[in-house]
């Protein structure tokens, strides 16, 4: 393999309808990208957004047409998988030569079926891509044994073969800042409508990576190694900056899934009061809903340099089934956490969770007044969907729990197992109970739509005319 041409692309696929319009940037190829432009700086590296770009199918062929890449890289989440196999497959199409990889959580947990069944796939990069992407664009490039590249799957006379899993990287801080320079085109784009508004720049930075807890349906704490790592909260505030700065981002997520507000909340507002640039940012967060009641200080600190929004996931309200969940958390903090917020004037988004096998028509009735008990701001509610890679997925397929195989409908919105007392189709329908409680109250309705809130007031402008109701009432 000569000098390599490096094609990230972001492919065609359909966002989740239940957070109304936007589109976001693809982070985590761009960090990658990042980190392959740092250490291999003579390697010819494009990002195709096919998102942001409105590039079609077609328009992907004939864009790999027109670079002729060397390597195509790819990633996604599990209802975003059959996404990636097509990518890999138009590739293979055109030039067989061209080396196709892909990575994600997805990828990960289900290496040996990936392979198998999408055969397109030259090497899945297993857990954190940065170094093992690099060590294999080397070998590559200079002949090297491909098998001494920890953290890699792929075939070998007609075997599969998986590589010990790679280290985690100790130091987050010695990452670059993710590779928005070779997005500047798109960068117009990218907005979150239902959050901020159409016009406003959204960009996503992350802080940290993983999570200490160990959710029986979360896919994320395991792919991290059960591991919470957090960049320090200088290089997280200098990343923000730049970001406004550098690209005039608005809007920003930080895509961590624990944020850990009592470990280093205090110290990055600390950090971010020094900076102009918390008058001009909007901040999306991700809380435990005990991290925020139990920190009311700070998070009054984190609303004053510029913290608009912070989601918890609430999940339910039952103790024995947030002890199946293994969420470490009582009903009382959602009550506390959601008071906390609201008397901050930081928007509140909860999220729960549908279809556990004890449901019923009854205990889901009781999970929706919990929901309106709690007063948040917001709510989405969930399908129990067992994703690879997950406590709930290893013990749903041992006992034939799934019902549907077609990892597109892995979407949270569709029901993909029954429940012991539910079929399929009547958790489904319970779902679309659930937002028909939420979205068809007029009195919630008409208190959104004049709040005194500015960002709750958006949102229920724009999710009035997303047909969300409408939507999950198809999936029945």
């Amino acid at each position: 393999m000569s000098k390599s041409k490096i094609l990230f692309i972001e492919p065609p696929r359909l966002y989740w309808f239940v957070m109304g319009e936007y589109c976001p940037p693809p982070t985590t190829l761009l960090t990658i990208a990042a980190y392959v432009e740092k250490e291999l700086p003579d390697v010819g590296i494009n990002v195709l957004d096919c998102q942001a770009g409105n590039v079609d199918w077609k328009g992907v062929e004939r864009y790999i047409e027109s670079y002729d890449p060397s390597m195509v890289i790819t990633s996604g989440f599990t209802c975003n998988a059959y996404s990636c196999a097509r990518t890999v497959e138009i590739v293979k199409n055109i030039d067989k030569d061209i080396v196709t990889v892909v990575g994600g959580i997805h990828f990960t947990s289900v290496p040996d079926e990936s392979l198998i069944n999408f055969p397109e796939i030259d090497y899945i990069v297993r857990g954190e891509g940065e170094l093992t992407i690099v060590e294999l664009i080397k070998s590559l490039e200079n002949g090297k044994k491909i098998g001494n590249i920890k953290g890699l799957s792929f075939r070998h006379n007609g075997k599969n073969i998986h590589t010990p899993n790679r280290p985690l990287i100790k130091n987050l801080d010695s990452l670059p800042y993710p590779a928005y320079h070779l997005v500047e085109e798109y960068l117009s784009k990218y907005h979150f409508s239902m959050m901020a508004g159409k016009n406003t720049r959204y960009l996503v930075l992350e802080g940290a990576r993983g999570c200490d807890h160990r959710c029986t349906f979360c896919t994320q704490w395991k792919h991290w190694n059960g591991m919470w790592r957090s960049k320090s909260p200088k290089r997280v505030v200098d990343e923000i900056e730049f970001l406004n700065k550098t690209f005039g981002g608005v809007f920003l997520w930080l895509t961590d899934d624990h944020f850990n507000i009592k470990m280093r909340g205090k110290k990055f507002c600390e950090e971010l009061k020094k900076r102009r640039c918390k008058e001009d940012i909007m901040l999306f967060l991700q809380a435990r809903t005990d991290d925020v009641s139990n920190n009311p200080d700070i998070v009054k600190k984190l609303r004053e340099v510029g913290t608009y929004w912070i989601m918890c996931g609430v999940e339910r309200g039952e103790k024995e089934i947030l002890k199946e969940f293994k969420k470490n958390i009582k009903k009382e903090d959602a009550y506390k956490a959601m008071k906390t917020l609201r008397e901050n004037d930081i928007f509140s988004h909860a999220m729960f969770v549908i279809g556990t096998r004890t449901d019923t028509h009854e205990s889901i009735e009781r999970l929706r007044q919990f929901s309106y008990d709690i007063e948040s701001d917001f709510s989405i509610y969930t399908a129990l969907t067992p994703f690879p890679g997950t406590i709930y997925y290893n013990a749903a397929k041992e006992k034939g729990w799934i019902h549907d195989d077609n990892y597109s409908n892995y979407d949270m919105a569709h029901a993909i197992m029954p429940t012991e007392m539910l079929t399929r189709k009547e958790v489904q329908e319970e779902l679309w109970k659930c937002y028909n409680f939420f979205w068809g109250s007029y009195k919630r309705n008409i208190s959104g739509l004049f709040s005194k809130n500015k960002l709750k007031r958006k949102l229920y402008h724009h999710m009035a005319g997303q047909h969300v109701l409408r939507k999950f009432r198809r999936l029945i």
